[in-house]
């Protein structure tokens, strides 16, 4: 294949790619036959039992270098989940037992083949090295790596300026992700923006151990159902594989319309002639860009026959307002806070009931997920759950 056009492949929806003449110099290698196929790393640590939209937007463009011929490796982080990836929290991630762990990662095999060729990708579990490491090894391998270097990073200096406690361990992660591509020998590794400074860290200790440091090439990072972070399991603002069609729907339907181009460049992979036509449906009617987001994202993980169902499950509850038949009734002469009303209906033991099931994105005003305390000032229907309804009139 032309140089360009693998570029240009290698390129699609990513946000750094570093360094690209060594990138160059190794496939040009491969294509003349002068090595194997480029080895690519891509982790994931089973945190939970789910893989969301965010680890699909990184599964596609690691399909996009299987086909170009690399060879994939998984990397289970089934060692590393019991510490936690330090990158963008602000304060320590609380630690997995390794029951937790295991039951997690027996998840991860069916959902990542959804997406790669499994019989051209090699899935490995950490643990299988790291166990073994000595305390010998791992004074050896901290010794490549300051402690100054290490609290450059932004999460890490934002919680030294906050007086955020950082732990001994958490220092430990990214040296051992980055002993990970020492181990496999990575040519390449995958992975969101936010790992930009770990993959920096990675190419530095294989350097130090005397190997040619990985390529970085990350993607943009997608944002979850509250509008604002990332998407993320520890987060709970997440859209999973493993969603039922009519759960997956609904949820693709919560999203803000301004997240709709991300989602249909990212997840739908559209390209710039597609992304033109859908910006322009965006403009002119965002309800039926939005129906059409999700019904495509759901069939990809449910065929069309779960696409069909999903739609119209969202159309007979929240469209149709096909509801149950013993739904409570709250009458007001005036607007009411939400909180205000789910506490006089039922639906909410208290007010931090309320704020977490808000936070988690569990309360849905007409079908649509609210992340804040509206002012209701219409008749409505709140729905609370999957099963709890209240419906709000206004006199």
């Amino acid at each position: 294949m032309d140089l360009g056009e693998v570029l240009r492949i290698v390129k699609k929806n990513t946000s750094y790619f570093f360094p690209e003449e060594e990138f160059v110099e190794k496939y040009r290698a491969f294509a003349e036959g002068r090595r194997g196929p480029l080895r690519v790393k891509f982790g994931a640590d089973p945190t939970r039992p789910d893989l969301h939209l965010g680890h699909y937007v990184s599964l596609r463009k690691l399909k996009d270098l299987q086909d170009l011929g690399f060879e994939i490796i998984i990397i289970i982080g089934d060692f590393t989940a019991m510490i936690g990836d330090p990158s963008g929290r602000s304060k320590a991630r609380p630690r997995l037992t390794p029951e937790e762990v295991k039951a997690n990662a027996k998840t991860y095999f069916e959902q990542v083949f959804r997406v790669l060729d499994a019989r051209r990708t090699r899935v490995e579990y950490n643990s299988t090295w790291l166990s073994k490491l000595t305390p010998q090894d791992i004074i050896e391998l901290s010794a490549r790596y300051t402690v100054s270097r290490m609290l450059e990073r932004d999460d890490f200096h934002k919680r030294m300026e906050a007086q955020e406690p950082i732990y001994i361990h958490e220092f430990l992660y990214p040296l051992f992700q980055a002993y990970d591509s020492v181990h496999l020998r990575a040519d390449m590794e995958v992975g969101g923006q936010d790992q930009v400074f770990n993959f920096a860290l990675t190419r530095d200790i294989q350097k130090a151990y005397g190997q040619e440091p990985e390529i970085i090439l990350t993607v943009p990072l997608l944002i979850g159902l509250d509008g604002v972070k990332k998407m993320s399991k520890s987060e709970n603002n997440y859209i999973a594989f493993n969603d039922s069609p009519e759960d997956m729907y609904g949820k693709v339907m919560s999203i803000r319309d301004e997240l709709m181009e991300d989602y249909y460049r990212l997840v739908l992979y559209y390209d710039e002639d597609r992304m033109a036509e859908i910006r322009k449906l965006i403009e002119r009617d965002p309800l039926r860009a939005k129906e059409r987001l999700a019904y495509e994202i759901t069939r990809i993980f449910h065929g069309e026959e779960g696409a069909r169902r999903g739609r119209e499950h969202f159309n007979r509850v929240f469209r149709k307002r096909d509801l149950p038949d013993d739904i409570p009734v709250l009458r007001t002469d005036e607007p009411v806070k939400l909180s205000e009303a789910l506490l006089m209906g039922g639906l909410v033991k208290s007010r931090n009931e309320f704020r977490r099931l808000l936070s988690q994105g569990s309360i849905r005003i007409d079908g649509q997920k609210v992340f804040e305390d509206k002012l209701i000032d219409r008749s409505t229907v709140v729905r609370v759950g999957k099963r709890r309804f209240l419906k709000i009139e206004l006199s």
